[in-house]
């Protein structure tokens, strides 16, 4: 039996982590949750799951759960959170908490030599570097969830990385895909949320109508592949059936298919090497009819060059990009900017910023609180 730790347990990747794992109670043992304030819903998951140790990141919200006197341990915090990812009898870590706040809950569950489940794809762009030479030392597996990586993952089944001439991600296009870029002036934080083929949480969901998202998996692909960014490409797909592809120096292509559900590469996570049965719909390529492909608007999504540009500049660079894009959807969110102001901010913060080496993880995050507060500063000069 698997023994698990769910980072993130109230968010969607959570949710369906635990659902996977609802229905195989013989094969996965939940040995800890954290949540970030959620505790409703934390709640019940602790009384269908009965986990040993739960961490709830908010203070007062951990204070209100201890009262309700649940037969668990509960931690709270940044260093609750931290504990719950590197517990003795725990084997895997789900890495699923949003954004940067799971950057160092995740590097202690690496240097705890966990295998380490990745949906916090922040980690790696904040940290990249740090966190690659911290699993390679200590031998920890590191298995993507992202559906992106996972089919990369898949698709590469250890073949040798000098034969692949690219991967090539895929990507929805999001909520604006048919729309101009002149349009999106004037879109709401409610026309963004509504994506239409995954259900996911609302920061990933604005980022994936920027196609933020797909250039932090960009930067995630090329650490947890080894990969030159100069073989890492971007292709829009709307049906979000194929979740990937590589393509080798024989000029074959290997694609992952199948319906647009995380609960599949959540699995394929989870029983690497294996698969388990009945994860998710058969996919029926005659109800799907047509799969279309074409080449991202560079000028309709500003952000994949900034990720680009983030990428090949390295350092903090990545993380100025991460955590200012972060500030910039939060406020695009609360209606305090406009849509496509977001990367207006991204740009202008990474253009302030003076790379580092970002060799420890004190720089990294030093550079975190510096662009959030630079962000901040361009996004009151937006208001104003």
């Amino acid at each position: 039996m698997k023994r698990l730790s769910i980072l993130g347990s109230t968010g969607s990747i959570g949710k369906n982590t635990l659902e996977v794992i609802s229905r195989n109670p013989d094969t996965f043992k939940i040995v800890a949750l954290t949540a970030r304030n959620n505790i409703s819903l934390l709640e019940s998951q602790i009384a269908q799951f009965n986990p040993e140790v739960v961490a709830v990141f908010d203070g007062s919200e951990a204070e209100r759960l201890r009262s309700k006197k649940l037969p668990v341990k509960i931690l709270s915090g940044e260093e609750g959170v931290i504990e719950a990812a590197t517990l003795e009898n725990v084997d895997m870590v789900v890495s699923a908490i949003a954004g940067s706040a799971g950057l160092m809950p995740t590097l202690a569950a690496v240097k705890a030599g966990k295998t380490i489940a990745l949906a916090t794809k922040e980690a790696l762009v904040m940290a990249g570097s740090i966190i690659m030479a911290e699993a390679l030392k200590r031998g920890v597996k590191i298995i993507p969830i992202d559906s992106e990586h996972s089919a990369i993952f898949q698709c590469l089944n250890g073949r040798d990385i000098e034969e692949v001439k690219r991967i090539i991600l895929t990507a929805s296009g999001g909520a604006f895909l048919g729309k101009s870029a002149s349009e999106l002036e004037s879109v709401t934080p409610e026309d963004a949320l509504n994506h239409p083929n995954w259900d996911m949480g609302r920061k990933i969901t604005i980022d994936s109508a920027t196609l933020m998202n797909k250039g932090l998996e960009v930067i995630e692909a090329y650490w947890l592949f080894n990969i030159p960014v100069e073989k890492i490409d971007v292709v829009i797909h709307p049906q979000s059936i194929i979740h990937s592809m590589v393509e080798f120096i024989d000029g074959s292509i290997l694609a992952q298919m199948s319906v647009p559900d995380m609960k599949g590469p959540i699995s394929y996570a989870l029983s690497y090497p294996h698969r388990t049965e009945n994860v998710m719909p058969a996919l029926n390529l005659t109800d799907v009819a047509k799969l279309t492909f074409e080449e991202p608007d560079h000028e309709k999504y500003p952000s994949l060059s900034l990720t680009y540009d983030a990428l090949k500049r390295g350092g903090t660079m990545p993380c100025v990009l991460n955590s200012s894009n972060e500030a910039a959807v939060e406020a695009f969110l609360n209606k305090r900017i406009s849509f496509t102001a977001i990367t207006r901010v991204v740009s202008k913060t990474m253009a302030e910023h003076s790379v580092l080496k970002g060799e420890t993880i004190e720089e990294v995050l030093s550079a975190s609180i510096w662009a959030r507060q630079k962000a901040e500063e361009i996004i009151n000069e937006t208001e104003n």
